[in-house]
Order: C-alpha cells, then structure tokens, then sequence
C-alpha cells in the first residue's frame, strides 16, 4: 500500500525547467520539458494532433518557413525557459493547481469567450511544465502517477479501474491517404476479464483483419496511417464496419468486442451550405456525396441498428450543437455520443452541453485545454454529470505515456490511443500493462460498464 501523503515535512522545490524542440510521429517538431528538482529530473513531451477543433487551446508555432516548413516550436521552448523557469523557480512541486493557474492567468493572461487559450505562451509550452509537475510531485509524495492523479482529483488511492482500450484499428479522414471520409474505425473489447486480456483480443483482431484486408484488396492496402490503424482505399464508411467484423469472426472473438468511431465531421463541413461531403478528399468530388446534417444522423441510427456500436465521436461539425442534440436524444442511451472537437476538453464548453444535454460523453485530449488541472476539471464536470469519459491521445505522438496513469488516475473507464502497432501508441499500452500487473485485485477492468466504470 503507498504511503500516506501527509508523511513527508520537507518537500521538493524547482530548481530548474529546461525545454527542447524534438520530433514528434508524424516528424514534426514538438516541445520536450525537463523540471530538476534537490535529487531528481521529470521529463515530458507533449503530443501534436492533425484535426484540430478551432477552440483548442493555442498551440504555438514559429511559422519560420525556413525550418520544418513553418511547424518549429523555439517560441514554445523559449517561452518555457526565459518567461516561465525565473517565475515559478522555488515553488513547491505538489502545488500542482496554484502554479498551472499562475502559469495560465498570470504569465500567459490571453483569453476569449471560452476561457484561457494560452496565446502568448503556448499550450505546447505550459502543458509540458505541467505534466512535470505532475511527475515531480508524484515522487515528492512516494505514490505512482496515476495515484497522484487520483489525489489531486479528490479520488481514492487505493482502488483503481482500467480501462478498456479503443483501439483504432482503420485509419480514414485526416489520418490516412484513403478516400475514407470518417476518421477512425475502432475496436473495443469490452468482454474481456482484464485489460492484458482486452489489449490480446485487439491485437489478434488487428491481425486478423490484416489478413482480410490483404485478401480483399491487395498487400498495399495494409499500409497504417498516422495512428497504426490500415487505410485501405474504400470509399463507403459502412464497408470498414463490415471488414471489422469479419475480423473479429475470423480471431476468433466474436461476442466479446464492440465497435466505435470517431467522424471528426468537422472536416469534411461545407461551410456555406451547411452540409456534410462525404468525398472530400477525392480531387475529382462531383458533389454526389454532399448531404444535409439529418441525413448523416440517419447514417448513424442504420450503422448503430445494424453493428454493435457502443461510441461516436464528432458526428458533427464543432458548432453543430443543434444535431449533435439530436443524435444524442435518438440513440444516447444506446450509444455515447462523444464530443471532441465540440467541447476540446475546456470546462466552459463542458458545462454549457450538459445543461443543454448535447452529448454523453467527453473526449480528454490534455494538449487542448494546456494543464492538468484544467483537464481534471473538465473530466469531473463530465463525471458528476453521468457521462462517459474517454482519455486520448492525438495524431503526432511521442513516447509519452502520461495519458495511461492519467486514465487510471481519474478512473474514466475508457482510452484512446491508436492501434496496437508503433511503438508511440503502445507506450500508453505497456504501461497500462505495467499498471495492471503493479494493483493486483486493487484494480478493475472496466469492461462492459466503461461508460460508468464503478470500483
């Protein structure tokens, strides 16, 4: 059992913050954070996505298209060591949320309508200073990160839930070089005993369907996009659901695996009709597949009829509250209707679509929003509301694993981080792994409850 908390009398200070530009999966340039304590350092690095919501915390560039085609992140870096090391040096490492918020209202102090949006420092920047923080004070209390977590989150520390993988196994929309226009098809094995079992279901479903994609369409066809997943060059969203359950028949699996999706619909709006078109991508588009909102809502009710489908994402453009609603009122019972793009982890937005009831569940992504507190805000609104949580990773990843303990932590049931393929994507599952193995019977697999995971 950890320690208690209150043991300690001397805790750790910041001695020093050093920041780096590094690489991130997809090559491009992301922010690396180090924060030296008396004995020890705590690194991090912090993820990049490719679709975006507009109400995401500024993710700051150089846009010096002399270097990385305008993508350098030196602002970021420099902003960590000249604005935010001499401020915070000396400060106690467990004050977690008092030096987010000084990093965030104080040294930044960029707002909007929606909150803070970290314009002048940088998500990228304050993030990374955060999550070491997080590491730091982990250490200076002698418990796991995903414990320390917990207690910031005025959870308990001696139960924990892990959760049930959704594993992306098809790439489509931004993610891939197909003419699929949704963005992810995934895999989620809510039947298994444990997530060690949960993580050999996916990957012996990702296998097989590599076999069936092969047959199907050819050996180019198993080539992975950004997050691991096949992007096989179909072009009806409905044939990728038919492909993962022929998959999961042939692994062997059948009964223990449902299905989800994220749309990501926000890029493929068409902003001056107020429509969906389904062939964006194809540089020889007609038109045919341009479709009014209540017609991709009728998509949704025949795929949620016809597969088990237990979560959509983005089925809608970011500001298409009003159709999100709907989907949410038609099949919200059935099937979690997560916002991403919509709500961008920000607690303001949180708050307005559980008044107005406009979705079930929230989708964390910690690079949206730019500090852990901030997160933990966000994913208890969600919670307290009855909604599912969802932690997740983004497109251009590094070897991170923070978002496993983070899952864990908050006890959310549920996480995102692409297929079981690329050493980025299984960081966070290795870890869970490691987790697992560490609680014993102090831990629970979400499983069929991960929408409301109970200890």
């Amino acid at each position: 059992m950890f320690r208690a908390l209150t043991s300690r009398r001397l805790f750790s200070t910041i001695r020093d913050l050093r920041a780096r530009e590094i690489l991130d999966s997809r090559g491009n340039p992301t922010i690396e954070v180090e924060l030296f304590t008396e004995t020890s350092m705590f690194r991090s690095s912090v993820p990049s996505g490719a679709s975006t919501g507009v109400y995401e915390a500024v993710e700051l560039r150089d846009k010096d298209f002399s270097r990385y085609l305008g993508k350098g992140v030196l602002k970021a870096v420099d902003n960590v060591k000249s604005i935010i090391k001499p401020a915070i040096l000396g400060r106690n490492v467990t004050d977690q949320q008092n030096i987010d918020k000084f990093m965030v209202e104080t040294l930044d102090g960029t707002s909007n309508e929606w909150g803070w949006i970290k314009n002048k420092l940088g998500a990228n920047a304050i993030l990374g200073v955060s999550l070491c923080l997080a590491r730091a004070g982990a250490a200076d209390a002698g418990l796991p990160l995903y414990a320390y977590i917990a207690h910031l989150a005025g959870k308990p520390i001696d139960k924990f839930i892990l959760p049930v993988p959704s594993l992306n196994v098809i790439n489509g929309g931004s993610h891939a070089g197909n003419n699929l226009s949704m963005q992810e098809f995934m895999i989620l094995p809510t039947g298994a005993p444990s997530f060690r079992e949960a993580l050999r279901i996916g990957a012996e479903v990702y296998h097989s369907l590599k076999k069936v994609i092969k047959k199907k369409y050819g050996l180019d066809a198993t080539n992975v996009g950004d997050e691991g997943g096949f992007a096989p060059n179909i072009q009806e969203n409905v044939e990728a659901f038919i492909l993962l359950l022929e998959a999961i028949e042939s692994s062997g699996h059948a009964g223990k695996v449902n299905l989800g999706m994220d749309v990501a619909a926000s890029e493929f709006f068409v902003a001056d009709q107020l429509k969906y078109d389904l062939d964006f991508k194809n540089p020889k588009n007609d038109g045919r597949y341009v479709i009014k909102g209540f017609d991709l809502a009728d998509m949704y009710l025949k795929f949620a009829e016809r597969f088990p489908l237990v979560s959509i994402e983005d089925p809608f453009h970011e500001d298409d509250w009003s159709n999100t609603k709907l989907l949410t009122d038609k099949i919200g019972e059935k099937v979690q209707i997560v916002g991403d793009d919509l709500l961008t982890t920000n607690p303001v937005r949180v708050r307005k679509a559980i008044q107005e009831k406009t979705c079930n569940a929230l989708l964390l992504k910690l690079n949206q929003i730019g500090t852990l507190t901030e997160s933990i805000e966000a994913c208890t609104l969600a919670q307290q509301a009855g909604w599912g949580v969802m932690v997740s990773h983004r497109s251009g990843e590094t070897d991170d694993y923070f978002i496993a303990d983070l899952c864990v932590g908050l006890g959310t049931g549920q996480i995102k981080t692409g297929a079981p393929c690329r050493s980025e994507r299984l960081a966070k599952y290795n870890e869970l792994l490691r987790i697992e193995e560490e609680l014993g019977d102090r831990s629970k697999y979400a499983g069929d409850n991960f929408r409301n995971p109970q200890l």
